[in-house]
């Protein structure tokens, strides 16, 4: 029996829409527009804040909404929140005292803003790069619990960052999420802001079954949102895990991978899926 068509691809984006320079090719927004032109549906999902995506609403014409934080925060085209997804405020303080003693640096997101005690540590130039925006410097978090939708633990330290995560889960259980969004970033959010929740919030308000969606990313917090789509995409960039996850496998994402991507299994006239 042939699979449903898909009627909506939902993207990660660092390490799959864009390249590892953070530059969205002409090509990815090919793509895009002939997923638009053909009736299927393009969304993006991100642990970046909204204001580290608004550079890609223009360019891919999103009109769905955008899921920032992994899921921590929706917003529309114009980043007015839709609906968002809270770390408790009494587990903040906590958190970050776990990934103090791991040896990780700590990023704290509140509203818009970007918050980090130490503007010289490693990755903070290229996050502003990234994101477009500069963060905002302070002495402690001790008076920033409340409305925090996402901690990251930052280090160069890979082991330390996949056992930090571990270390998450064990003592914080169900009442937080903690996934690795780069090798060396842990964002710890809300349990409902994971990339799953996403395809099913999506699949809720856009009234598109999950069998009839897509996903694609690079990412071990990526494979939630493979777990609940009818057609699962790893970039070639990919560690093995996030592959095995997958139904398909395509070129990484220095190689065009996204656009392979969706001429060879998302559109309609697109291989066998």
């Amino acid at each position: 029996m042939a699979a449903p068509p898909i009627r909506l691809l939902l993207a990660d984006v660092d390490g799959t829409l864009v390249t590892s320079s953070k530059e969205l090719t002409q090509r990815a927004v090919q793509a895009v527009r002939e997923l638009q032109r053909t009736g299927v549906l393009f969304a993006i999902t991100s642990g970046r804040p909204p204001r580290g995506m608004a550079m890609l609403v223009e360019p891919l014409q999103l009109t769905t909404p955008i899921a920032a934080f992994n899921g921590g925060l929706l917003v529309d085209r114009e980043l007015n929140m839709i609906e968002q997804h809270l770390i408790p405020s009494e587990l903040v303080g906590p958190i970050v005292s776990l990934l103090d003693a791991s040896g990780l640096d700590v990023w704290l997101y509140r509203g818009a803003e970007w918050y980090l005690r130490d503007p010289d540590a490693r990755h903070v130039e290229r996050e502003s790069q990234t994101v477009r925006f500069s963060p905002t410097v302070v002495d402690s978090y001790q008076q920033l619990s409340d409305g925090v939708a996402k901690l990251v633990g930052v280090s160069d330290d890979l082991a330390a960052v996949a056992a930090t995560a571990a270390a998450a889960h064990e003592r914080f259980g169900d009442h937080v999420s903690a996934a690795r969004s780069q090798p060396y970033y842990l964002d710890v959010t809300h349990p409902q802001a994971n990339k799953g929740s996403v395809v099913r919030y999506l699949s809720r308000v856009l009234q598109i079954p999950m069998q009839q969606i897509a996903t694609i990313g690079d990412m071990p917090n990526d494979v939630l949102m493979f777990a609940h789509a009818g057609l699962s995409i790893a970039m070639g960039n990919s560690h093995r895990e996030v592959q095995r996850a997958a139904r398909r496998v395509t070129a990484s994402n220095d190689e065009e991978g996204f656009a392979l991507a969706v001429d060879r299994f998302v559109l309609p006239r697109g291989g066998r899926r």
